[in-house]
């Protein structure tokens, strides 16, 4: 029996299509038919300015924005020999302490080098303690190969490591199951946020979030098509976080959206405040009665300065747990942690994680689920962030070694915490909090009117006025508070504390010294 064709469209010799397709009367203009361009012509582009996803537009991350494009521009131009007031671009405006020039942690590299090359097995240079690290992951990874696949939560063993970390911390049982590895807690913030918050169904979801904040969270909401509400921090009080405060933004919230997540970063970036207990527990009594779920981004937990009990950090999940019923037993939380912060500045390797508590089983695999849909978190990263929650012993051949890098590069911050703030608070106009954890200042700067209407002339918030012209005439690259959120008629600029003492000494003169020239100018 033949076997039949398929119906559809007669093939015609390239002639008589050509012939076919622009003859007959309305030829291309049938019902949902597509514009034909003549030879040589052009079409319509499927994604154009007019036809992209409106919620993109919405997004905006101010620490890699037009300032820092502006800054690669400069380096560039320098490069080509273009003559400036300046002989380098100093990109303080992100908190990479590689890139800063701080050297990387000795064991953590030893372990993911072996890892990566187990060839190094044999090198007698390298600790034996290292090495019996490097076998027990290699043997956790599929075809004991750091290079393949890992489960998409994270390797199993991994995840045991981190739930005994969490346990050793807050002196409460973890579970590996409810622990997710991510590339990054930024990756693992937004999966959460996926679950939580939409635009979609009829009725907006809102998430609350400190202002200023880390612009990821108002990015990835917009993303959402949800609603951001800002509650702001007392500037006046060290950055403290007013549950009064809390309350007045969820309250104008619900007139137009149903709030449903509350964000909080601890310590705080780009403020650098640490939340004191009485605070958590605030919080979480807060989360409690609005039914709210509690996102608890602690990636800078290593990064406390302050001296005293009033500058501990405490981890929310030990304060949650503390409080006992009924709060432990019914606020859900998602804590988050990375590699990227701390001593430790790995950014480039995008590991983190993120814990969840009290979640519903069910949602839980729909996490699950989310996060599978990446395959996996980048396996040597989740072989960094093992040592990270594991390190060396007391005893062990590389224990000395490692306790020392450590400690020199947290005192190291902490000295260049509060350098920072001398120098800053000796500046007329400057008005600089204590960095009391993480690793950044954002002090508050008067702007003279002049320089606001130079500003409104040139279509530029203030601060990114002042932020352009400081770059443009010193190198000196940061980041204008507008791109965290302010108070109206407040000003502001984040900067990191990450370069070498002596660089950062000489940028905060210099950065100084630009601003009473920028107010001498334009009053």
């Amino acid at each position: 029996m033949r076997a039949l064709r398929p119906l559809g469209p007669r093939r015609l010799p390239a002639g008589r299509a050509m012939a076919a397709a622009g003859s007959g009367p309305g030829a291309g203009a049938g019902a949902g038919a597509a514009p034909v361009a003549a030879a040589g012509g052009s079409r319509e582009r499927v994604l154009s300015p007019g036809t992209l996803n409106p919620a993109v537009r919405r997004v905006q991350y101010a620490v890699r924005g037009p300032i820092v494009t502006r800054a690669l521009q400069l380096e560039q131009d320098l490069r080509q020999g273009v003559p400036k007031p300046f002989t380098e671009v100093i990109k303080a405006n992100i908190g990479d302490a590689h890139a800063m020039g701080q050297r990387p942690i000795t064991f953590l590299r030893q372990v993911t080098a072996l890892c990566l090359y187990p060839e190094l097995l044999t090198e007698p240079s390298i600790p034996e303690d290292a090495k019996d690290r490097a076998r027990r992951l290699l043997a956790a990874c599929a075809g004991q190969s750091a290079g393949a696949y890992s489960a998409s939560p994270g390797i199993e063993l991994v995840r045991q490591d981190v739930a005994r970390f969490l346990q050793r911390r807050d002196g409460v049982p973890a579970r590996a199951q409810d622990i997710f590895l991510a590339t990054g807690a930024s990756d693992a913030i937004v999966s959460i946020l996926k679950l939580l918050v939409s635009g979609s169904g009829g009725v907006a979801h809102g998430g609350a979030d400190p202002i200023p904040q880390y612009p990821l969270y108002s990015a990835a909401i917009a993303e959402l098509s949800a609603v951001q509400l800002g509650y702001y921090l007392d500037e006046e009080r060290g950055w403290a976080l007013d549950v009064a405060e809390l309350r007045r933004a969820l309250s104008e919230g619900r007139r137009h959206c149903c709030p449903r997540v509350l964000c909080i970063i601890n310590p705080g970036n780009p403020t650098g405040q640490v939340q004191s207990r009485q605070c958590i527990e605030d919080v979480i009594k807060f989360a409690f009665e609005e039914k709210l779920f509690l996102m608890a981004d602690e990636v800078y937990q290593d990064n406390v300065y302050a001296e005293g009990l009033a500058s501990t950090f405490h981890s929310f999940k030990k304060v949650l747990f503390e409080m006992g019923p009924p709060y432990s037993e019914t606020v859900e939380l998602a804590s988050f942690h990375s590699v990227s912060k701390g001593f430790m500045g790995e950014c480039g390797f995008r590991s983190g994680f993120v814990e969840v508590v009290n979640m519903d089983a069910e949602v839980q695999q729909q996490l699950a689920k989310l996060v599978s849909v990446r395959l996996c978190p980048p396996v040597p990263g989740q072989i960094l962030l093992d040592v990270v929650v594991d390190p060396p012993k007391p005893g062990e051949p590389s224990y000395e070694r490692f306790r020392s890098e450590k400690q020199a590069v947290l005192s190291a911050l902490a000295h260049k915490a509060r350098l920072t703030q001398e120098i800053f608070s000796q500046v007329p106009g400057i008005h600089c909090n204590p960095v009391q954890g993480a690793m950044y200042s954002f002090p508050r700067i008067e702007l003279p009117p002049r320089a606001l209407a130079a500003a409104e002339a040139q279509g530029q918030a203030p601060d990114m006025f002042f932020c352009m012209k400081l770059l443009e005439e010193t190198g000196i690259c940061v980041v204008p508070g507008s791109g965290f959120g302010q108070r109206e008629g407040t000003f502001h600029f984040r900067m990191t504390i990450l370069p070498p003492t002596e660089k950062l000494q000489a940028l905060l003169e210099k950065l100084s010294s630009f601003y009473t020239k920028f107010v001498k100018e334009y009053s």
